[in-house]
């Protein structure tokens, strides 16, 4: 299976919001009465049949063949065609305004009907071959009606090749409809940028992977005599940004990944450290249909292991995949049995046995009759860029954006229009993001170099997914320096729940996590023969990207070792442990369930502010609660001594509340292992 490019990647989402000038009402069809016939080419999908009519236009402004309108069986039938559509609502009838997409002229009558149902013939004109290969055609009823449906009749037979109707709208306002397309707020100021000669050859670059730091380039090459193989096969190169900010050569990524066979990327995990690609790897060099990984080793990237999806259509020609920040969801482009027209975009997710679930349809907010391909999910987890030829645009195919507005992965944002300076009359698809957001990467057609090519455009805050903090670094032994091989999460406090996981590995480098910001994490690291610890990271005030450097220490788990436990447990002259606190502690239950001979001690502080002895009684009080917890968890109280400090042994200044806080926590010191 190859990536599915420009000569048949032909489908781009454009979504239209046709208004007049004036911003008058216009009412679109919303469900069809009746109809002489449709044109079904195939059994899978809806499309060119009646219920493409239905809504505001979907190729228009833009002209030519499309799958998302009406078109009637027969080409040239010496027939007459109709079709008859109702409107939400009855208005007074100013204005009918009928998309012909594709050869118009083959109108010949335009009826409109009352609520009850009377019938007024509003146009006749005689059919006849038109110098434009699509337009909107105004219809201005002279009679007074308050019209709640439309009928239009046709004589293809009159106009040769298939009469395709995008639309039918209806308006109280005599101004001509047009139809235009649904940009995002701010248009991009940027031209964009082709990559040059370093990514870009006379053969074809499609499809760039930025990794999230934003220093290395992977992409996919076509007809290109350096490829495993034959030049004809497909083969995954990179490229990296050197420290005057510029793309060196690139070079091909070799094997495991590259073979004689079609290789492509398609998606890169959060910390750069696993690849996702195209087809499934045989150990004897075959490929077949499916989604692999592989993950970056000290000596290189490993070999291709394959990726399970629950029931993915195996008929399928073509699949791009993006996966989410957390490696927890997936999104694809495939052509299914339920898929309207084309591919379609579907999600998937992560089962307990590493399997990935039925892949599901995102709705029909986002799918059209036509091809909706190359998705990208960016790092913030909600902001998704595809390409479609399925809502109006400026051609062969656009990039949108869309963002998730629930947690069923179902519910999306109606699709944006990226602008000009990104699409253009030719094919542009591929888009991807780092996770500073300043600029977008992409594949598009002019031709520059040679086929398609590599580009990249500065990013304005509209289209940009919202900021995120990097936060990477080492895990040590805190009485060593020495790097710990360990596991690393992050959860959000305020719920409790998890949210990101990384692992850190000495030999393969530094761990790194992606978080959005608005949110107080709880970022903790866990190895063999260590006590788990944990840190708060506030990102509830921050507005912009951040990089952040973080390394961790760990304490090795022996007898005499003491940790000291996150200072906001409590609240504010209160003994009784916050939820937030419930992981932190079910960690040290899990320590003492792995060491059954453990005995610890647990010791209480508190700051100086108030009474000495109330401060004492509320140490005394904290650790007991404490305790109260793990035994509740099925840790023997014997296992379990407490010693109440109050204000005696601070570790910081009293002066301020920010150095307070540091004094008011819990110990543990581990006592016998």
């Amino acid at each position: 299976m190859r990536l599915r490019f420009k000569s048949t990647l032909f489908g781009i989402l454009m979504a239209a919001m046709p208004l007049s000038a004036y911003c008058q009402e216009v009412l679109w069809a919303n469900k069809v009465l009746g109809y002489s016939s449709e044109y079904r080419p195939s059994q899978i999908g809806h499309a060119y049949r009646s219920k493409q009519i239905l809504g505001a236009p979907s190729k228009l402004p833009d002209f030519g063949d499309s799958p998302c309108a009406w078109t009637p069986a027969d080409a040239d039938s010496r027939n007459e065609e109709w079709i008859k559509v109702g409107f939400d609502k009855a208005i007074p009838l100013k204005q009918i305004a009928i998309a012909e997409n594709f050869n118009p002229g083959a109108v010949v009558r335009v009826y409109a009907y009352d609520a009850a149902g009377r019938e007024y013939l509003v146009s006749e004109t005689p059919a006849a071959q038109q110098p434009v290969k699509g337009r909107m055609l105004h219809i201005f009823p002279k009679q007074d009606i308050q019209a709640n449906a439309v009928k239009i009749v046709l004589q293809p037979g009159k106009v040769s090749g298939f009469n395709q109707i995008d639309a039918i709208g209806i308006s109280s306002n005599a101004v001509p409809v047009e139809a235009k397309i649904n940009f995002v707020a701010s248009q991009l100021k940027a031209q964009r940028e082709n990559l040059g000669k370093a990514i870009n050859s006379k053969g074809q670059e499609v499809a760039p992977i930025i990794a999230p730091d934003g220093k290395t380039l992977y992409f996919t090459r076509n007809d290109f005599e350096g490829n495993t193989g034959t030049p004809s096969h497909q083969d995954v190169w990179y490229s990296t940004l050197n420290d005057q900010g510029q793309w060196t050569d690139a070079v091909n990524i070799g094997p495991p990944i590259n073979n004689a066979n079609d290789n492509a990327t398609t998606s890169i995990s959060a910390d750069g450290k696993t690849l996702y690609l195209i087809n499934e790897y045989q150990p004897n060099g075959s490929m077949y249909f499916g989604f692999s990984r592989s993950f970056k080793t000290k000596s290189g990237w490993g070999f291709p292991r394959t990726v399970k999806i629950t029931n993915l259509i195996k008929t399928a020609k073509f699949l791009e995949i993006t996966v989410s920040p957390f490696e927890n969801v997936l999104i694809m482009a495939v052509e299914g049995l339920d898929s309207e027209g084309g591919k379609d975009l579907y999600v998937s997710f992560l089962q307990k046995d590493e399997t990935w679930s039925e892949p599901r349809r995102l709705g029909d907010v986002i799918n059209t009759a036509d091809s909706e391909s190359t998705p990208f999910l960016a790092l913030d987890n909600k902001t998704l860029y595809f390409s479609s030829s399925g809502h109006a645009g400026y051609g062969q195919g656009d990039l949108f954006l869309t963002r998730r507005l629930d947690d069923t992965w179902l519910n999306w944002s109606t699709p944006e229009n990226l602008g000009p300076a990104v699409n253009s009359p030719l094919w542009d698809a591929f888009i991807n993001i780092p996770a500073t957001g300043d600029y977008a990467y992409f594949s598009a057609s002019d031709k520059f170099l040679g086929q398609e090519d590599i580009f990249r455009i500065r990013m304005t805050p509209e289209i940009k997914p919202d900021p995120v903090a990097v936060v990477s670094g080492s895990i040590l032994e805190a009485e060593t320096n020495k790097p710990v091989k360990s596991d690393i999460a992050a959860d959000i406090k305020s719920t409790n729940t998890s949210f990101a996981t990384a692992s850190f590995d000495p030999e393969t480098g530094e761990y790194r996590l992606i978080l959005p910001l608005k949110e107080i994490y709880r970022i903790t690291a866990s190895g063999n023969g260590y006590f788990p610890v944990t840190e708060d990271m506030d990102l509830s005030a921050e507005t912009s990207f951040r990089t952040i450097r973080k390394n961790i220490y760990l304490q090795p788990i022996k007898a005499g070792q003491q940790i000291r436990l996150s200072n906001t447990m409590f609240s504010q002259s209160s003994a009784e442990v916050i939820p937030s606190s419930f992981a932190e502690l079910d960690k040290i239950a899990e320590t003492m369930k792995s060491y059954p001979t453990m005995e610890i001690l647990l010791e209480g502080h508190t700051d100086n502010q108030g009474e000495v002895q109330k401060n004492v009684k509320l140490s005394a009080d904290r650790v007991e609660q404490v305790k109260k917890y793990l035994l509740s968890k099925g840790i023997d109280g014997k296992r379990i001594q407490t010693k109440a400090w109050g204000p005696a042994r601070p570790i910081a200044s009293n002066l301020t509340e920010q150095t307070r806080q540091k004094n008011r926590r819990v110990e543990f010191t581990i006592l016998k292992i």
